[in-house]
């Protein structure tokens, strides 16, 4: 009896063997049109993956690149402020004394002839030593070291062409450009400390008293 049934289940799938061999061999159309669409289809997911993860991988890059624009420029200045979160060595150098400075006197701190650096916006003098990695002779902004940045900061000019050896008055700035240097002035106020007024030509500059310059200080603190 039991051999009987064993040689019942061997004879059910020879003859399932035999059947499936004959009708995947008489050559019929159905057969290898199947065959035949699961290629393609086959084919065309596997391009379609391929297509996805290409865009992925482009996606990637571009956001990235994106990502280092934004680390390398917006957080200069645009984005977290001018030098934010830098400090050197040279930030170590006591709070200067409020005075005000003739375009002679301001070029004097341009971070290679004395480790201080200045820089004026819109008539206003700030020491950005603390911000030496960006404005000190190396530093990106290096050309506005000891100048009037107003104007390359109104035309986001990095060049020489943004410095007038001459006072700015800036009057040839259109209304757009001059909002754009009030607004980088209220950035370094809030960042850096307000050491004065750049003087135009002729102008006497003022005496502050020591009061004056310690509730100054203490504003910006």
């Amino acid at each position: 009896m039991a051999a009987g049934d064993g040689d019942v289940k061997l004879g059910t799938l020879g003859s399932s063997g035999e059947r499936g061999g004959d009708g995947g061999g008489d050559g019929s159309p159905g057969g290898a049109g199947a065959t035949a669409a699961g290629s393609s289809w086959a084919a065309a997911l596997l391009a379609a993956g391929g297509e996805m993860l290409l865009n992925v991988a482009l996606l990637a890059l571009v956001l990235l690149g994106a990502y280092r624009l934004w680390v390398r420029w917006g957080r200069r200045g645009l984005g977290a402020g001018p030098g934010a979160g830098e400090e050197s060595p040279a930030a170590t150098l006591p709070r200067m004394k409020k005075r005000d400075f003739s375009l002679e006197q301001l070029r004097q701190y341009d971070g290679a002839r004395t480790p201080r650096i200045l820089l004026a916006v819109n008539g206003k003098v700030f020491d950005v030593t603390k911000g030496s990695k960006f404005y000190g002779p190396a530093g990106p902004y290096g050309i506005f070291a000891g100048r009037d940045a107003s104007r390359g900061l109104a035309t986001f000019c990095l060049d020489k062409d943004a410095l007038r050896d001459e006072y700015d008055d800036l009057s040839d700035l259109n209304a757009v450009q001059m909002e754009s240097v009030r607004e980088w002035e209220m950035q370094f106020k809030e960042k850096y400390d307000y050491v004065g007024r750049l003087l135009k030509p002729g102008e006497e500059p003022s005496e502050y008293t020591d009061e004056e310059d310690t509730k100054d200080h203490s504003k910006q603190d």
